[in-house]
């Protein structure tokens, strides 16, 4: 059965840096697009940035040039260096494995999902 699981959440204070890991099991990274979101309490859930199955990478306006995405196919894991955090960074963080190769910043365009890993950026 298809698994992501993602771990590295916490609390940190604004200007600090976390790193989220997510194991895929039952698939390869170098078949299927991966992508991260995250949800607000009381928002929608927004996508944040997305690997490619060829290593192209992809992040939504507000996180670019502090967040990094990352793969290790060897591990079959994905990463997201997030650093500079700000407040409004907090929330609950997934990774998803896309339904086919390609980037996509849409919920839709993903057929699983891990648990989530909490975020909480404090000011």
């Amino acid at each position: 059965e298809v698994q992501l699981a993602e771990s590295g959440g916490g609390l940190v204070q604004a200007g600090g840096s976390l790193r989220l890991s997510c194991a895929a099991s039952e698939f390869t990274l170098d078949a299927y697009a991966i992508g991260w979101f995250r949800q607000a309490a009381g928002k929608e859930r927004e996508g944040v940035s997305c690997i490619t199955s060829g290593g192209s990478t992809f992040y939504t306006d507000s996180v670019k040039g502090r967040f990094t995405v990352s793969s290790d196919n060897a591990k079959n894991t994905v990463y997201l260096q997030m650093n500079s955090l700000k407040p409004e960074d907090t929330g609950v963080y997934y990774c998803a494995k896309a339904r086919g190769y390609g980037a996509s910043r849409y919920p839709q365009a993903y057929d699983y999902w891990g648990q989530g890993t909490q975020v909480t950026v404090s000011s």
